[in-house]
């Protein structure tokens, strides 16, 4: 039943599209591709041709970042390869048998995009770089993508090595939720330092020229390839509202910057503020038939969020519980099981969903407050004080 509750979950989501984005709104972009999005809810406010496939270059190093963080730790001593260090376009020089924390690794290769670098990243977590690709492509599915194909760690041109422009806001979104991430991409200048040789450093400056430039620049990342052309994830953060801007198949290296500036002017311009629920402030119980104990407590697995719009109000939104009043123990309910959903509409239309889950185990049994759950399911509205007094 659980697994079943989670796939309607996720079809709520698959298939519900928000208040319509600014997809018609003529504005002046060199990019081919392009995509705006709230950066907490997801919610799109503009995009353009954001379904395509095209190839994402060097923005590939924000999925081999996030993973370098996930499954390394920053001491974790790397030591570069051959095949890392012959990478073409490595901006850190790294040479064969150079020794790194994984912590500066990473910085360098977001900072200058050192390809070699990212290459060695991928060595160090999944021993070679078509292992690293395939753990690549289970993040992604795992995130929501649904157009990315990755087969490098760096971006470097293959035909097979695709994404889009709605697939890379996901990630960028993903690896903002990382604040180690969020840390290296919003830094504009660093010293790295090598452990072998022991006397090596090199002082490394941010490729993403909006740092310092635009107000509330917070990351990501940039990219460049002449089949891919300008490439930008760009995020800021103002007022409490942090957007997204993705940008692919730019004229050049320099107006991808302009583009990802007119997309992110633009969503300060239209998005008002965030209506939100916390999950910390919704707790619940429903009854258990079948189970050591009678009531299961449930809240929100996620904060419940929403990115309103001018012309948007917060009178027009609703909340709606979808939780079954008895609930069968069956073979046992365990922390994080889904149970209902939470559901947000705006104007009887639904905009977000977050799942219920389970906060405790309750293990298949037999208990006398349980057992008069399953008497009085029929009439559960009337039993439910008297049942409440007895769990």
């Amino acid at each position: 039943m659980y697994r079943f509750l989670a796939i309607i979950f996720s079809l709520v989501i698959i298939l519900t599209s928000p208040v319509q984005a600014a997809r018609g709104k003529n504005l002046e972009l060199s990019a081919d591709s392009a995509i705006l999005i709230e950066a907490t809810t997801g919610r799109v406010i503009y995009e353009k041709n954001a379904d395509e496939r095209r190839p994402p270059a060097s923005m590939t190093k924000m999925m081999t970042c996030i993973l370098g963080l996930e499954y390394l730790t920053p001491e974790d001593r790397v030591k570069v390869s051959q095949e890392a260090a012959y990478t073409e376009d490595s901006e850190m020089a790294l040479q064969e048998g150079d020794i790194i924390s994984a912590g500066e690794l990473l910085r360098g290769v977001m900072l200058v995009s050192d390809n070699g670098g990212a290459v060695a990243v991928a060595e160090a977590v999944s021993g070679s770089v078509s292992d690293f690709s395939k753990l690549m492509n289970d993040k992604a599915r795992e995130i929501g993508c649904t157009d990315t194909n990755f087969e490098n760690p760096n971006g470097l041109p293959n035909d097979m090595h695709l994404s889009t422009a709605r697939d890379m806001a996901k990630i960028a979104a993903y690896c903002l939720d990382n604040w180690d991430f969020r840390d290296i991409v919003s830094t504009q200048r660093e010293t790295i330092h090598w452990i072998n040789p022991s006397n090596h450093s090199m002082r490394v400056e941010n490729t993403n020229k909006l740092l310092g430039t635009y107000k509330g620049t917070t990351g990501v990342k940039t990219g460049w390839t002449n089949a891919a052309g300008g490439c930008l994830a760009a995020s800021a953060k103002r007022g409490g509202i942090e957007l997204i801007a993705v940008v692919m198949h730019s004229e050049d290296a320099y107006t991808r910057f302009d583009d990802a500036q007119t997309l992110l002017d633009y969503g300060f311009e239209q998005v008002t503020s965030i209506y939100g629920i916390d999950k910390n402030q919704v707790d619940k119980k429903i009854f258990v038939s079948g189970g050591e104990q009678a009531t299961l407590e449930v809240g929100l697995e996620e904060d419940l969020n929403y990115a309103l719009l001018r012309n948007e109000y917060r009178q027009n939104l609703t909340v709606e519980y979808d939780l079954p009043k008895v609930i069968e123990a069956g073979t046992g309910i365990k922390v994080g099981d889904t149970v209902g959903t939470a559901t947000l509409k705006y104007n009887g239309k639904v905009v977000a969903a977050v799942p219920f889950v389970a906060k405790e185990d309750v293990e298949e049994g037999f208990s006398i407050a349980s057992m008069i759950v399953t008497l009085t399911e029929p009439f559960i509205d009337v039993a439910q004080d008297f049942l409440l007094l007895l769990a």
